[in-house]
């Protein structure tokens, strides 16, 4: 089990410490730096402790900063695998690895290591998340995806990026702004991952682990995924993900749109993508009517059209599900956190990441009169979509 961070947070350096540590301040760098959460020692935190000042950073959750590579590429990482395959003599150890080289290579070996289900996870969160409350959103994930036997994930990247700390509305354009220098950084790390692959199963000698990577965007956090898709080059897209699960999508319901050209390279990079959908959504509604001039939210009112994408992609429309886990005002109201806030939404996802047919999903109801509006013309678009009843 591993959980890293992958985050364009500015790193600073804290009085009376001796590690570097992530900002919390509202302020991007142009590449991730790359952490792995530190589980070894950690004990849950009382109430007391919870409302103390000192609760945060790594008072939070303990994490360590990978140092920078010593040399691009991922020639020592294969040299070091050889080595410990017998095939190549090398007097690299993992020691000599730094970001994403020690990401992947840990990654691969504990994947590698088990005939059982070991997916990744990569989630991007949504808007409003300063970097104490990202901490607290990894301890919540690790306990529904990595301590869940429902679960088939066993790791989990956590893309960390400067969303603002208020909710103030004019914080929304500076949260729009990050996503997008995020979502760079993120197709940067995108074509470190394909290098990755390319350089290490050009050798006979290693094999692929034949597990799974997911990509799951809750809420602003698919406008990172977004601007990441912006810049991809279609001709180098290899579909290296199996399941993509948009949760509460606060983008337009247009993406799917050639003219986007953004989410309609989602089908190049993934085997299947499911739009977990709520029509009464009251944040996507502000955004839609306060900062969006009026644009209808994916997440809240479904694609304008997937006809050609509709073999692969799947919209679940959660809107009567209960809220049995969390029901506190937050959660009844807003109608935005699904995943966290239901068990019925939670097990549909586990399913989903398991790979289950579409059809055979349990406590779904497939919906063929379903219709999706177009808010400014008379066109009404007629899909499908799945209702977790």
């Amino acid at each position: 089990m591993a959980v890293y961070i992958l985050s364009n947070r500015k790193i600073v350096r804290h009085k009376d410490e001796k590690v570097d540590s992530f900002s919390n301040d509202e302020y991007s760098i142009p590449n991730f730096r790359i952490a792995k959460c530190d589980f070894d020692n950690y004990k849950e935190p009382t109430s007391a402790a919870k409302k103390k000042k000192d609760y945060t950073n790594r008072n939070i959750l303990n994490y360590k900063l990978f140092s920078e590579p010593e040399k691009q590429g991922y020639q020592d990482v294969l040299d070091i695998l050889l080595h410990e395959k017998g095939i190549k003599k090398s007097a690299l150890t993992v020691n000599n690895l730094g970001g994403s080289q020690r990401m992947f290579y840990e990654l691969y070996k504990n994947m590698s290591s088990t005939k059982e289900r070991s997916d990744v996870l990569i989630f991007i969160h949504g808007y409003a998340y300063d970097f104490d409350d990202e901490l607290k959103a990894i301890l919540d994930l690790k306990k529904l995806f990595i301590d869940n036997p429902l679960s088939p994930v066993e790791h989990i990247l956590f893309v960390s990026w400067p969303a603002s700390s208020s909710i103030v509305p004019l914080t929304y354009f500076d949260d729009k702004a990050s996503s997008i220098n995020s979502g760079n950084s993120l197709m940067r790390l995108f074509y470190f991952y394909t290098q990755f692959l390319k350089d290490i199963f050009s050798n006979r000698d290693l094999v692929p682990c034949n597990q799974r990577i997911h990509i799951m965007a809750h809420s602003m956090g698919n406008r990172v995924l977004q601007s990441m898709l912006y810049s991809l080059k279609k001709e180098n897209i290899l579909r290296v993900i199996d399941q993509v699960l948009l949760l509460n999508s606060d983008v337009s319901y247009k993406v799917f749109e050639d003219s986007e050209d953004s989410f309609n390279k989602l089908p190049l990079l993934a085997n299947r993508v499911s739009i977990y959908l709520n029509r009464k959504d009251t944040v996507l509604g502000i955004s839609q009517f306060t900062k969006n001039i009026l644009t209808p939210r994916l997440g809240k009112h479904g694609p304008s059209n997937i006809e050609k994408f509709k073999d692969i992609v799947s919209i679940i429309d959660c809107t009567f599900v209960e809220d049995d886990l969390l029901n506190s005002f937050k959660f009844e109201i807003g109608n935005h956190w699904g995943y966290l806030s239901s068990s019925q939404v939670q097990n549909d996802i586990f399913r989903n990441l398991y790979g289950t047919d579409r059809n055979l999903i349990t406590n779904r109801t497939k919906n063929n009169e379903k219709y999706f509006y177009n808010y400014f013309l008379t066109i009404r678009k007629k899909v499908m979509t799945y209702v977790i009843c």
